[in-house]
C-alpha cells in the first residue's frame, strides 16, 4: 500500500534535488522502450551503473527493512487499543452511567490495553481515536520536516564541508523511531503516551520519505514505476506479521515495545548502507561520487572505463539544464480549468485511499470472529493485491486499474453494511475484498498522479495531493468508531466514498504510454484535442451508421 506509504514521486517535491539533474520528461509512464533522446538527457546514474543490478537490488533489500516498522508503528493501533466489553465495577450501575467511578473489563482476549489502563471507553472513548489521528498527524510532519531536513542537510555540508553520509537523515528517523516508541510503551500517562506516539509517528514519516528518495535515487528510471510498487510489499508483510506479534503479547506495552525494538538493529544502516552517487554529485563530492560508482559498476559487472568523463561532461551541462527549467507553485494547481479537474479527482482519489484504508484497517479489528485471523486475512490480501498492480497498470492502464479497483473495493464495503452478522465469516471475507481493491487502488493513484500533472507542477502537485491521503487517515479512526454508534455506518461510509472517486476517474485521461506534458498549457491543449478527437470520432460513426441505416432495405 501506498500507502501510506507509498508516500509520496512525492520524492522530488519533498526533497527537490534529488532529481532537478533528471529530465522530467523521462518519467517512466508504462512504456517499454523510451523515445530517443540525446545522450546527455541520459539519467547519469543509470548510464554509469546501468538500469538494476546486483548493487541496485542490495541497497533496496536493506532499505526496504525500514518499510517493517512503518507498517507496525501506522496500524498498530488495532492491537493498542481493540474493542473489548466492559461493564461498571458497580453492578447496579449503568456501564456508561455518569457515577460509574470505575469499570471492570473482559481480559479474556487481551490482558491490557490503553482502553482498560486509562479508562478510555464512554465518554472518554474519543480519546483512542483522537491517539491514531495524532499518529497519522506525525506521518503528515515527519514526511514534511525530513523531507526538508533532507534537502537542506545537503545545502549545510556544502557550508562546511562536512563528510558525512546522505543516509544520516534516515539514521537519525529510526533512533527517533526506537527511542520514543520506547518510551511509549513505559508511559505513565496518557498525555506523555500521546507525545512519545507522535513522535514515533514523526520519525516513522521521515523514514517513509527517506527510505523511498534512496531507492529512487540508485534505481534507473525503467525500474522505477515497478520499484514504487514493490517498495510496499514489505510494509504489507509487516501488516502480516502485527497479529502474530500481537497474539503473543497480549499486553499493550509488551506489543509496543516489541514493534519498536528492531529499529534499534536498523540504526545500523550509517555503516551498511553505502553513500547514494547521485547524492554525493547534489553536494559537490566529485571524486568520491565517481569512486562509488565505479564500485557499483564493478559489482553490476560493467566497464567503468568511461564514468569519470560522463561525470565530468555532466556536471558542466548541470548548471545549465538548470537554468533554462521553469517552475511552477501550488496556484497552478488550480488555475486552470483541465488541471484543477486533475488536482480535484486526484487529491479526491488520495482522500478515498488514506480514508478506506487506514480505516477499513481498524474496522475489521472491530469485526465480529478472530481478531488476529482477521487482520491477518487483509494483511495476506494486499500481496497479491500489490504484484496485481505491476501488471494492471500496465495491461489495464492507470485509468482503468484505479476505477476497477475503487468499485471492487465499494461494493465489497458496501455489502458488509446489509449482510447477515451470521455466519461470522461474511464480514471478514468482505472486508478482506474490499482491503484488495483499496491495496490495488493505493499504488495505482500514486503512479497515475505523478503522469498526470505536467512538469512544470509534478513535483508540488503529487507532493499536494499525496499529503489528502493523510487527512483521509486522520479522520478515518472517527468513522471506524462510529460502529457503537450504528454498525452499518462505518461500511457504508467507506463503501460510498470509493464508488464516488471511480465516477470521478472518468473524467480524467489515461496516461499509459503517453508523452508527459512539460507545461500546464501542453495539458490544457491535449484534453482540448482529445475530447475535439473523440467528437469527430463520434460523428464519423454515427454519420455511417445512419447511412447504414438509410440504405438498408425491407425484405
Amino acid at each position: 500500500m501506498v500507502t501510506d506509504d507509498n508516500v509520496d514521486e512525492n520524492k522530488s517535491f519533498i526533497r527537490g534535488k534529488i532529481d532537478k539533474n533528471v529530465p522530467e520528461d523521462l518519467v517512466q509512464n508504462g512504456k517499454d522502450k523510451f523515445q530517443e533522446k540525446d545522450d546527455q538527457n541520459v539519467d547519469i546514474i543509470q548510464r554509469c551503473i546501468g538500469v538494476l543490478g546486483r548493487w541496485q537490488i542490495y541497497v533496496c533489500l536493506i532499505i526496504f527493512l525500514v518499510k517493517f516498522p512503518v507498517a507496525w508503528h501506522q496500524l498498530s493501533i488495532v492491537f493498542v487499543a481493540p474493542r473489548v466489553n466492559f461493564t461498571c465495577a458497580e453492578n447496579d450501575t449503568k456501564d456508561c452511567a455518569a457515577n460509574c467511578s470505575k469499570h471492570v473489563f473482559d481480559q479474556s482476549v487481551f490482558s491490557n490495553t490503553i482502553a482498560m489502563e486509562w479508562e478510555l471507553v464512554c465518554q472518554k472513548q474519543y480519546l483512542v481515536d483522537f491517539a491514531q489521528t495524532v499518529t497519522m498527524l506525525g506521518i503528515l510532519f515527519g514526511n514534511m520536516i525530513f523531507g526538508y531536513m533532507s534537502d537542506r542537510y545537503e545545502s549545510f555540508q556544502k557550508l562546511v564541508h562536512l563528510n558525512l553520509g546522505g543516509e544520516i537523515p534516515l539514521v537519525i528517523a529510526v533512533a527517533l523511531q526506537a527511542i520514543s516508541g520506547l518510551a511509549a510503551a513505559v508511559s505513565p500517562w496518557f498525555w506523555l503516551f500521546l507525545i512519545m506516539r507522535f513522535l514515533a509517528a514523526l520519525a516513522t514519516g521521515g523514514t517513509m520519505v527517506t527510505s523511498f528518495v534512496l531507492v529512487m535515487e540508485i534505481v534507473g528510471m525503467e525500474w522505477r514505476t515497478v520499484l514504487g510498487i514493490l517498495y510496499q510489499i514489505p510494509f504489507n508483510l509487516g501488516h502480516l506479521l502485527l497479529p502474530v506479534i500481537s497474539y503473543y503479547l497480549r499486553d499493550w506495552r509488551h506489543f509496543q515495545a516489541a514493534i519498536s525494538i528492531p529499529s534499534i538493529v536498523l540504526v545500523s544502516y550509517y555503516w551498511l548502507l553505502p553513500e547514494s552517487p547521485r547524492w554525493q554529485l547534489a553536494v559537490g563530492k566529485r571524486e568520491e561520487a565517481v569512486q562509488s560508482l565505479k564500485k557499483a559498476a564493478k559489482r553490476n559487472g560493467l566497464s567503468t572505463d568511461n564514468i569519470e568523463d560522463d561525470i565530468g561532461n555532466y556536471l558542466r551541462n548541470k548548471d545549465l539544464k538548470e537554468a533554462e527549467k521553469g517552475k511552477g507553485n501550488i496556484i497552478d494547481l488550480v488555475r486552470t480549468p483541465i488541471i484543477r479537474m486533475y488536482t480535484i479527482v486526484i487529491c479526491f482519489n488520495w482522500i478515498v485511499c488514506g480514508l478506506c484504508f487506514f480505516g477499513v484497517s481498524q474496522f475489521i479489528g472491530q469485526l465480529g470472529g478472530n481478531i488476529f485471523i482477521n487482520v491477518a486475512l487483509s494483511a495476506i490480501i494486499q500481496v497479491p493485491s500489490t504484484f496485481g498492480a505491476c501488471w494492471a497498470t500496465k495491461a489495464w492502464g492507470r485509468k482503468k486499474t484505479l476505477i476497477i479497483a475503487n468499485i471492487t473495493a465499494g461494493l465489497a464495503l458496501l455489502l458488509i453494511a446489509v449482510v447477515p452478522s451470521e455466519p461470522d465469516w461474511i464480514k471478514p471475507t468482505l472486508s478482506t475484498i474490499g482491503m484488495f481493491g483499496l491495496a490495488l487502488a493505493f499504488p495505482t493513484v500514486y503512479i497515475y498522479s505523478g503522469e498526470l500533472f505536467p512538469t512544470v507542477v509534478r513535483n508540488i502537485g503529487v507532493g499536494t495531493s499525496s499529503m489528502c491521503a493523510r487527512i483521509g487517515s486522520m479522520i478515518a479512526p472517527f468513522v471506524a468508531s462510529l460502529v457503537t454508534v450504528q454498525p452499518w455506518i462505518p461500511p457504508l461510509i467507506f463503501g460510498v466514498v470509493p464508488l464516488i472517486g471511480a465516477v470521478l476517474c472518468y473524467k480524467l485521461p489515461e496516461t499509459l504510454d503517453c508523452k508527459l506534458p512539460d507545461t500546464i498549457e501542453e495539458a490544457e491543449q491535449f484534453e482540448k484535442k482529445k475530447k475535439k478527437s473523440n467528437d469527430t470520432e463520434n460523428y464519423f460513426l454515427n454519420f455511417f451508421n445512419k447511412k447504414e441505416l438509410v440504405t438498408v432495405k425491407p425484405n
